[in-house]
């Protein structure tokens, strides 16, 4: 009896560890999915895909239910702000939401911009003007006022996320991981900055 009592507790520790070692590292793999679901759907190019099937060992279910059950709900007593910090870079606020149909909406005015070479994502995952001769010259002051607003949306978009999962010090990693979803999903003929801010066509 007093081996299984030693057992359960040392699992309820590497439980408790797991949760708050969740919290401490930020979730690349997370926010990669995240971020080329959202630019996926601003440019307009996201594939229908079907959610794959999620296989189910129920043997190995049954067996676990009770001690989950049980785990979960001294976790909950333990670490509740753990828990409830868990990271969802899929994460669907009105405001991530206002702020994504903008940018969609205003994308369809930069497509043009984009595929002239007059403006492109930099690698800050802001955009800005890289080509002012490849914009009309009475369709300059428009761009601009494009280019500002979409920055301004993209700097509250990235920040909007990191404070949703309750980690506003991500910002930073979230903006890194959106600059490169901007550049892999551009379409071919535009242009983005590599890392070290040079100037490359898709």
């Amino acid at each position: 009896m007093k081996l299984l009592k030693l057992t359960t507790l040392t699992g309820l520790l590497l439980l408790l560890v797991a949760c708050v070692t969740i919290n401490i590292y930020f979730p690349a793999a997370q926010a990669e999915q995240a971020a080329e679901r959202i630019v996926e759907d601003i440019l307009g190019n996201a594939p229908q895909k079907e959610a794959p099937a999620q296989k189910e060992d129920k043997g190995a279910w049954l067996e676990q239910r009770n001690f989950a059950r049980i785990a979960g709900a001294v976790l909950n007593l333990l670490v509740p702000q753990a828990q409830a910090a868990q990271p969802d870079f899929n994460v669907n606020t009105p405001q991530i939401r206002q702020l994504q149909a903008a940018m969609k909406q205003r994308n369809q005015s930069l497509k043009a911009y984009y595929a002239s070479g007059g403006v492109g994502f930099t690698r800050d995952a802001r955009i800005a003007m890289r080509d002012q001769s490849a914009i009309p010259l009475k369709e300059r002051a428009k761009a601009e006022r494009l280019i500002a607003d979409e920055n301004r949306d993209r700097d509250a978009l990235y920040a909007a996320i990191a404070k949703a999962n309750g980690h506003p010090e991500w910002e930073p990693e979230i903006r890194s991981t959106f600059a490169k979803t901007w550049a892999k999903e551009a379409v071919n003929g535009w242009w983005y900055q590599d890392a070290s801010g040079r100037w490359k066509q898709r």
